[in-house]
């Protein structure tokens, strides 16, 4: 059997004879030269077939190949300046494993969204969903090898969950053997449990959100990495997320510079990026968007407006530390100096994409958790084991979720 070349290895291999496997998504010809664009997964290459060094089968054969006809190729890598990839293939033999006897639905005008959403399945081939799948991937690989690299322990949390943890009304419930059972928003108080264990983890998997919602920056269905560790404060944590953008920005410029290109992506606007990034107290956060024209009142979380604003002056990511308490969660640790104030950040990041992370340092008291949860009016003895969290051998320690789709969009 033949061994067969991932396109993407082809520039390695000028001048030698190769065989491909993949799918034609465009034909042109220009006389009795015949110009195949095939893709393998990989990437994409132009195959040349000259009626004039070919057998009369492979004329045949590409003289029927439609679109989204699958094949195989054998012929020599040739250099080529101008093709994107560098090189092409001048082939010898194409043998069809498929040809598709119907008109492929999506073709080469435009389309509505809708139009191309109802055929997802069809539309991932395209090269701009390939680009995007790509990067989506080079994304998870740069979070996992800075994990790795800080010394984290990968700890997925369960998807179902007994209770709303934060007694929200936004959770998906299901029925669990005639019990009420919810599909999980978070990881993080599973992840608070495993500290004590293993000192630094994260998790990455789908988490679920049941708000109708229509815009850009919200999802029903998307996945999240959480991350906690002990000892671990706020400021500590802003550092930490600091080098965590940083090592996911210079991995993508890395790797991902085909895939940006095909999207049009001006990676300059990464290749910019400084650190320290801006830390602002939110009273400063809210006295520079109303100095910017918003009418955020103190007290009040920042909405898409308010995200897009801070950065009319700039384009460098933004901390945003040390929110109300009221506008944050239970397990959120005040300020010792300003009780009204918890020790929470968000992180935003430029071009209408908003908040990229949001977290802060936990509450490591008892008395002080115990007293959080009546006042949310939460069940004392769903949290019965979270509790005991704090009973034996409670830290000061700090988490952050990063919604995973968000940071691919703005990639």
């Amino acid at each position: 059997m033949n061994e067969y070349t991932a396109i993407e290895n082809l520039t390695q291999m000028v001048n030698q004879d190769v065989h491909l496997r993949g799918w034609m998504f465009n034909k042109r010809s220009s006389g009795k030269i015949h110009f195949l664009h095939v893709r393998d997964g990989s990437g994409s290459v132009q195959v040349v077939v000259d009626e004039g060094t070919v057998d009369q089968k492979t004329i045949e054969t590409v003289k029927d190949l439609t679109i989204e006809s699958s094949l195989l190729v054998s012929g020599t890598v040739s250099e080529d300046k101008r093709s994107p990839l560098g090189v092409e293939i001048h082939a010898s033999t194409i043998t069809p494993v498929q040809i598709v006897t119907e008109d492929y639905p999506i073709g080469k005008k435009e389309h509505g969204v809708d139009f191309l959403l109802s055929n997802r399945h069809l539309w991932l081939r395209s090269p701009t969903q390939w680009a995007t799948m790509r990067i989506r991937n080079h994304a998870f690989l740069a979070l996992t090898k800075f994990f790795e690299s800080e010394g984290y322990v990968r700890f997925d949390s369960p998807i179902l969950t007994p209770n709303a943890c934060e007694g929200t009304t936004d959770l998906f419930e299901i029925d669990y053997f005639g019990k009420p059972a919810y599909l999980s928003q978070s990881g993080q108080l599973y992840l608070e449990a495993a500290i004590a264990s293993l000192g630094k983890v994260y998790d990455f998997g789908p988490v679920f959100r049941a708000e109708k919602s229509k815009t850009r920056r919200h999802l029903n269905e998307f996945w999240m990495l959480d991350a906690e560790c002990a000892f671990m404060d706020l400021d500590i944590m802003m550092d930490f997320e600091e080098r965590l953008v940083m090592s996911v920005v210079s991995y993508m410029l890395e790797h991902a510079r085909p895939e940006f290109k095909i999207l049009g992506r001006d990676i300059s606007k990464f290749e910019n990026i400084k650190t320290p990034f801006l830390r602002l107290h939110y009273d400063e956060a809210v006295e520079k968007l109303r100095g910017l024209g918003s009418d955020i009142n103190w007290g009040e979380d920042f909405g898409n407006d308010d995200e897009d604003t801070l950065f009319k002056d700039g384009d460098q990511p933004i901390f945003v530390h040390r929110y109300p308490t009221e506008i944050k969660g239970f397990y959120f640790k005040t300020d010792e100096v300003r009780p009204e104030l918890s020790l929470s950040l968000d992180l935003f990041v430029p071009e209408g994409y908003g908040e990229l992370i949001g977290g802060g340092q936990r509450v490591d008291s008892f008395d002080t958790l115990i007293n959080n949860i009546h006042e949310e009016s939460l069940s004392e003895e769903d949290f019965a084991w979270y509790l005991d969290l704090r009973k034996f051998g409670s830290v000061p320690h700090s988490g952050f979720g990063i919604g995973f789709e968000r940071l691919v969009a703005w990639l």
